[in-house]
């Protein structure tokens, strides 16, 4: 296939084989992977994509299929291949693609417009002068096709990379968007739909960037808008929303003088009878409170909305929930039921985020949007939206026929939606509303089954608090029992929705569950002998959910009888490689920790096979051959997490197990992992091994510290922020453990802590309480190496110190503030009232001989500042902090 010299001409011969594969691959009958091979035999010539550009610019004689296809593979290849092309090649595949754009066929500008966004991205637009003026040219054009064809390409670039239009680029006098925006706002008023919608599109992706030129034509854009808001394209009016979406999300000032329009539309649009319109004006709702604008505004319009979003929230008839309702609990899950799942590494702290409720089924909807609306509005507006909603409410729950189940349901979403925003409202009459659920979980629709279980789980916290009565006590077994029952129903959703309600209800009621504990055992391993595999990782949740919530109560005989050979059972048949091993991992962690020393019987093969699953993983990165299976670091972060469930549940009886394998040597390769959730977990364990048996440890230390350190020394500390949290506490667990072994590495991380408590803003706050607690460590094993800095980390260290709530890692912390004042007394004088604030944030110190060493500190202070200065800087203390320091005489 060599190129002629010159201008670059295919080969009559070449032409037609590649024609002759590209016709055959969209054959239903052809062999797929015999053509692939041979395609890939002729992407070896180097002019193979010159002749797949020449097939899409000009087989004329070709279908448009074929065409078309050369495109679409031309495409593919040059995501590889463009940066490594001749120069020649590169510019020749260039030419062929601007004339088309506007060819006359609609897929082939399509197609075009595809391919010449992958290569500005690839490439930029700095080295390809003729593109801008191509799609300006067609633009202008008379003739649509070059018009839409430019268009189609904008809109794709505008999308994958809209920074590159808004950026100088050498040689020309303004930045592209200045010369393609006005053009943009001009095709609003196309008289082709595809044409507005692509122009709006386009438009709408610079409101995050806000060029100059946008903001300078806002009013145009605006107005541009309104136009539009009525357009007869269903996907026109809805590029309308997204617009007010995001101005809202953005830039609320720009629309503050237009809002009662804008509300006004919204609300409108939220009945459009395309579900897809109504629901992209429905996400205003939640964008406008989110935005933290005057809710008053939106106060006038809630006797309106309220109806709107209870009318959507009912299901629409072609939901697919309706179809996947009536599936028979007893057919096996296909693989694609099954979603991904992802377990979330180990972490040793506060926890930043709140769990938001996982929704029931994951398709975003018109109902769900509803129902997330309602929820919002209910936080924002509490009681008063009740006097408007609860007449529907009431009286579609009053409809006893079963043409209205729909209704019914829908009401039983909506006092879910609003259980926490009205909940003062609701209280005095929640005995009522919970009697009235309960018969819900027995009702022959299993859409309102599932909905009630979910509602009922809303008002957990409330239905645990009652229990202090009798009447309470009564309804909360009502409850208990009612969503065991639906644990066990027939149908898959239903068994869904009322296992996640149960885990919701145990994380409140915790040990309030100990008398019941046989029979939810029993309900739950039922459950686990009857599930399909995509519900089993629900019961699994459940599981761990009763250990952790009840602890050390379910270290009795007879609970274990009946929950752990199910659960052995389950763990000897599933291979190593099989995913179905990730929840039940994470479900046998809870419970080792939940057990604590009586899970030793189980301990040895449960340990042994963590081991062996993180040795086969670290080879399958390496030799997936050899290894007889293709590499999943989750399998060595859950192994890694329960590994550490072991640690922390068996304390120093994980020693035995530690002392005869490698895990030391398996645990300091994943603490070089590459990729952050390993390495996460490895510091979470190795800080759980440094406490129970740092003496397997020892032959290894300086690299296990060393490797931790480097975790806290990095420009990307913000994007591994979890592993640096785990590292940095690691690093204070070894501290106390190894003592003055540490003394090598501990200047390097005492100068990688103190930058993390001077720069505290912008940083969770479990590493800001970790770099705290691991520099006190630090300072009470090695004060002769930290002291003489103290001067320079003291402030922001002392105030850190005091935003930590009472427990023995904040001792350790203290008694490493007393030994470094010990050793350098003066160094902590101009910071003497944030250590004092520190020293009052305490309610209480359990250590009395910490206690006393405090008081000596403090006494010391008093003695040194002589002539009334004392006095002088205690006055100056804040009442509160005086109150905290007198019980230590000063």
């Amino acid at each position: 296939m060599a190129a002629a010299s010159g201008t670059w001409q295919p080969q009559e011969e070449g032409f037609k084989e590649i024609c002759g594969l590209l016709e055959q691959q969209m054959s239903p009958t052809s062999d797929k992977s015999q053509i692939w091979q041979q395609l890939q035999h002729y992407s070896q010539f180097p002019d193979f994509n010159n002749y797949l550009a020449f097939i899409f610019a000009r087989a004329e004689g070709r279908s448009v299929d074929i065409r078309q296809a050369a495109g679409l593979l031309l495409k593919n290849n040059l995501r590889e291949a463009f940066q490594n092309m001749p120069p020649a090649n590169q510019q020749y595949i260039k030419s062929e693609l601007l004339p088309s754009l506007g060819a006359a066929d609609r897929h082939l500008r399509s197609t075009a417009g595809t391919i010449i966004s992958v290569l500005v991205q690839i490439d930029g637009i700095a080295g390809w002068p003729e593109l801008l003026q191509a799609l300006v040219s067609s633009l202008d054009s008379s003739d649509i096709n070059h018009v839409e064809g430019a268009m189609d390409a904008l809109s794709k670039i505008c999308e994958d990379v809209p920074q590159l239009l808004d950026s100088d680029i050498s040689g020309l006098s303004e930045r592209p968007i200045t010369v393609f925006l006005p053009r943009f706002l001009q095709l609003f008023q196309s008289p082709q739909a595809s044409l507005r919608k692509l122009s709006l599109s386009s438009v709408n992706q610079y409101i995050m960037l806000m060029p100059k030129v946008l903001h300078l034509s806002m009013d145009k854009y605006l107005q541009g808008l309104f136009l539009l808001a009525s357009d007869p394209a269903p996907e026109v009016r809805k590029l309308v929303c997204a617009a007010f979406v995001q101005l809202i999300e953005v830039r609320p000032a720009i629309l503050e003088p237009h809002l009662r329009n804008v509300l006004e539309y919204i609300l409108q649009v939220n009945k459009d009878p395309d579900e897809e319109v109504a629901l992209e004006a429905c996400e205003f709702w939640s964008a406008y409170c989110d935005a933290q604008l005057p809710p008053e505004n939106l106060r006038e319009f809630l006797p309106r909305l309220i109806p709107v979003l209870l009318s959507n929230m009912v299901y629409a008839d072609d939901d697919e929930s309706l179809l996947e309702a009536e599936e028979d609990g007893s057919l096996p899950d296909r693989d694609q039921d099954i979603k991904p799942r992802f377990h979330s590494s180990r972490f040793h702290g506060s926890e930043d985020g709140e769990d938001d409720d996982e929704d029931i089924v994951n398709v975003w909807n018109l109902r769900k949007c509803s129902a997330a609306a309602l929820d919002i509005l209910s936080n924002v507006f509490g009681d008063d939206i009740l006097p408007t909603l609860m007449p529907v409410v009431q009286s579609k729950l009053s409809t006893t026929n079963d043409e209205a189940w729909k209704e019914r349901e829908a009401a039983v979403l909506v006092l879910g939606a609003i259980a926490e925003g009205c909940i003062n409202g609701l209280f005095p009459h929640l005995s009522k509303i919970i009697s009235f659920l309960i018969p819900l979980l027995d009702d022959k629709f299993p859409l309102i089954r599932s909905i009630s279980c979910w509602t009922l789980s809303r008002f957990s916290k409330y239905i645990v608090q009652g229990t202090d009565h009798q009447e309470g006590r009564e309804q909360f077994n009502k409850i208990l029992m009612g969503l065991l029952r639906r644990v066990l129903d027939d149908n898959k959703r239903v068994q869904e929705a009322a296992c996640s309600a149960f885990a919701t209800l145990e994380e409140e009621a915790a040990e309030e569950l100990a008398p019941c504990l046989e029979v939810i055992l029993q309900h739950l391993m039922c459950a686990f002998g009857k599930y399909q595999r995509r519900n089993l990782r629900i019961v699994y949740d459940a599981i761990g959910t009763l250990a952790d919530a009840v602890g050390g109560e379910l270290n009795q005989p007879k609970y274990l009888e009946i929950l752990m050979p199910p659960l052995i059972g389950k763990w000897q048949q599933l291979p190593n490689s099989d995913k179905d091993l990730f929840p039940l991992l994470e479900c046998f962690t809870s419970i080792a920790q939940a057990l604590g020393a009586g899970f030793a019987q189980f301990a040895q093969p449960v340990f042994q096979r963590c081991i062996t699953i993180i040795q086969s993983q670290q080879l399958a990165k390496v030799d997936p051959a050899s290894a007889g299976l293709q590499y999943d670091r989750e399998f060595i972060v859950c192994s890694l997490d329960l590994l550490s469930g072991l640690a922390e549940g068996l304390g120093g009886g994980v020693e035995s197990l530690v002392s005869q394998s490698n895990l030391r040597d398996l645990l300091l390769q994943c603490c070089l992992d590459d990729a952050p959730d390993v390495r996460q977990s490895a510091f979470a364990l190795l800080g759980d091994l440094a406490r129970v048996c740092p003496v397997h440890l020892r032959p290894r230390l300086v690299e296990f510290l060393d490797a931790s350190t480097k975790q806290l020394n990095t420009s990307k500390l913000k994007e591994t922020i979890s592993v640096a949290n785990n590292a940095c506490w690691a690093i204070g667990e070894l501290a106390i453990k190894v003592q003055k072994e540490i003394s090598p590495v501990v200047l390097t991380v005492v100068s990688c802590l103190v930058p993390i408590l001077q720069h505290a803003e912008g940083l969770n706050k479990s590493l800001i309480e970790n770099s705290a607690i691991t520099l006190g460590r630090l300072a009470w094993v090695c004060p002769e190496l930290v002291s003489p800095h103290m001067e320079h980390f003291l402030q922001p260290w002392c105030f850190a110190l005091s935003m930590i709530r009472d427990d023995i890692e904040k001792e350790d912390a203290f008694r490493g503030l007393c030994a470094m004042v010990k050793a350098n007394p003066s160094g902590a004088l101009n910071s003497l009232v944030f250590m004092c604030r520190a020293i009052a944030s305490w309610h209480e110190i359990r250590s009395e001989d910490l206690q006393s060493e405090i008081f000596l500190v403090l006494q010391g202070y008093k003695q040194m500042l002589k002539d009334g200065a004392w006095e002088q800087f205690m006055s100056a203390l804040e009442p509160s902090v005086k109150d905290q320091l007198s019980k230590y005489k000063v």
